[in-house]
């Protein structure tokens, strides 16, 4: 029998320098040490019961109780997947998605839907940008004279940035596709809706978004131009923007990409592009048609993203440190820019100054003054509740599943099988959670079980792909340490890289179910529960006092879900 070792001695027999990963009197390490590997004998003297444990044990209860709350809230039955009548009407379905429809009258179609949508979104983007742009200068805090110079601050324009910062809030607190539905009610069907949707929700996201990033860039040069006599405007040219100039454009197409998605989702409510042609073939369970869309909505992601991932390798290699090199590229991407919208406006037969008329205007003010008084009554504010509950439940159950499928698929180590996962992860997230919806109603019914599975597919797929590169990105060697004494691959996982990567991958989780709220507030449209099953149903009875109540509850989920996420990764 072995003499017992300390549990410094036990980190140099190992080879394992104490400060790469083992710290110093770490006792749980070393507990788990004397468990898995027979060769070590730990003193028991040196070793106490990890005081963490109960801990642990208080918090995985309360985790599977609010795990089992959820599930009651949310109808999480997996048996109705196998039920017959379900299997034989997704079978079916499914069964017909080959081979795809390629008759010319209907490839016709779909190459015009698929331009209208990358249209769709282009212009979007465009009108995005002239919202986000002046109301991120007024909300920043970087062009304050109070903040460039000493001085007192002026209560006039720290009221103005609040009420501006509420504004850009409600903009892109309500979903896209909530405006888009709002909107066909005024512009009819086609892509008028989903054009304006796309602006007023992300010209709040890029108007945040551009505020932070202008506070976070260097403001020496801003302050030395105000002080030496120049104007706001020159500070911002020639100061601010050329140090942030990189991060703006790749955020701008970060989120083009992110409308050509939506694009697509807008459509199942009438705003024309590929969504409306997906929508019909769904309804008419037409699989071939359906799976000749998927391909073609499968294609132009992969082609927008490799677009946007070469234009942002391309911004990666500019010098910094040389703000002229950034002069070309500039005026390259405006030049191409402008063109790119001067031809989605053209092909979607849209003009400003027709979505900008006295006409139009009239029209959506005497819209937005149907929506008042607010319906407060008990009857209704119960059923907004019990909207509200299942929304949240099907964002956390969707995420939680999304959190150990994507876990799963990330771990794969050969390149055989690494291939083959990061296909499946594409494909997952590629299909717009939408369209997930459509099917799972399809194979478990109307409900919000169905919300649940279509989150937890296309979620699966984001954080799978996140999940990889985090595990990527770790430092081996605890892991390794493990691994030459013996230890199972699994152990060595569990306790030499899961722990050092763990807040990297609950931030990415509570990042992704900040998204999950809104989209699980909208996945009702096609009958998958939640406050979007609320909605969808009034506003097609006309009844836009209840609707409004319905809009204001999910304003207030996404912002409380916000907070909450931002609390929760602080203290990560």
């Amino acid at each position: 029998m072995m003499k017992p070792v300390t549990p410094a001695q036990a980190g140099v027999q190992i080879g394992v320098p104490l400060d790469s990963g083992l710290r110093r009197n770490d006792e749980a390490v070393f507990v788990m040490f004397h468990k898995i590997v027979p060769r070590f004998t730990l003193s028991v003297a040196t070793l106490r019961r990890d005081p963490a444990a109960p801990g642990r044990a208080l918090a995985l209860t309360l985790g599977i109780l609010l795990f089992w709350q959820l599930g009651r809230i949310g109808e999480f039955q997996p048996g109705r997947l196998l039920e017959p009548g379900n299997l034989r009407v997704m079978g079916n379905f499914l069964q017909g998605f080959y081979p795809p429809a390629t008759d010319r009258d209907f490839l016709s179609l779909l190459a015009r839907a698929t331009l209208e949508t990358l249209a769709i979104a282009t212009a979007g983007i465009a009108l995005a940008l002239l919202l986000a742009l002046p109301l991120s200068l007024l909300i920043s805090q970087a062009l304050s004279l109070s903040r460039l110079l000493p001085g007192p601050r002026r209560p006039g324009g720290i009221l103005l940035r609040q009420v501006l910062r509420g504004l850009t809030m409600v903009l892109r607190g309500i979903p896209e596709l909530v405006w888009a539905l709002a909107l066909v009610r005024v512009f009819g069907l086609g892509p008028a809706a989903g054009v304006l949707a796309l602006a007023l929700t992300y010209g709040g996201m890029l108007a945040k978004v551009y505020a932070e990033i202008l506070e976070s860039g260097d403001r020496r040069a801003a302050r030395a131009i105000v002080a030496s006599g120049g104007g706001r405007l020159a500070a911002l040219g020639y100061g601010l923007l050329p140090g942030v100039a990189q991060e703006l454009v790749s955020y701008t197409v970060y989120r083009w990409e992110c409308a050509l998605r939506a694009a697509v989702v807008m459509g199942f409510v009438g705003a024309g592009g590929l969504g409306q042609l997906m929508d019909q073939a769904m309804k008419m369970l037409n699989g071939g048609e359906a799976a000749a869309i998927l391909l073609a909505f499968l294609l132009l992601v992969l082609a927008a993203d490799g677009f946007s991932a070469l234009l942002r390798r391309g911004l990666e290699t500019v010098d910094r440190r040389r703000p002229a090199a950034l002069g070309p590229l500039a005026w390259g991407l405006l030049l191409g820019l402008a063109l790119a919208v001067a031809a989605s406006f053209r092909f979607l037969e849209l003009g400003l100054s027709a979505l900008a008329s006295v006409d139009t205007l009239t029209q959506v003010l005497r819209f937005a003054a149907d929506f008042f008084p607010v319906d407060f009554s008990s009857e209704w504010r119960h059923k907004v509740f019990q909207g509200s509950l299942q929304t949240i439940a099907i964002s956390a159950l969707g995420t939680l599943l999304a959190m150990a499928l994507g876990l799963l698929l990330a771990l794969p180590s050969s390149r055989l099988w690494r291939g083959v996962t990061r296909l499946v992860l594409n494909t997952l997230r590629s299909v717009p959670e939408l369209v997930w919806a459509t099917l799972m109603v399809l194979a478990a019914g109307l409900g919000p079980f169905a919300g649940t599975l279509a989150l937890a597919l296309h979620t699966t797929g984001v954080l799978g792909r996140l999940f990889a590169e985090a595990l990527e990105n770790t430092p081996r060697q605890p892991r390794d340490a493990l691994a030459v004494t013996g230890s199972r691959s699994f152990l060595a996982f569990l306790y030499g890289t899961l722990p050092g990567v763990l807040p990297q991958l609950a931030a990415y989780s509570l990042y992704r179910w900040e998204m999950n709220i809104r989209m699980a507030a909208i996945l009702g449209f096609v009958g998958a529960g939640g406050l979007g099953q609320l909605l969808y149903v009034e506003l097609s009875l006309f009844h836009y006092a209840q609707a409004s109540t319905v809009i204001g509850a999910m304003l207030l989920l996404s912002l409380m879900v916000d907070g909450a996420s931002a609390a929760l990764r602080r203290r990560l």
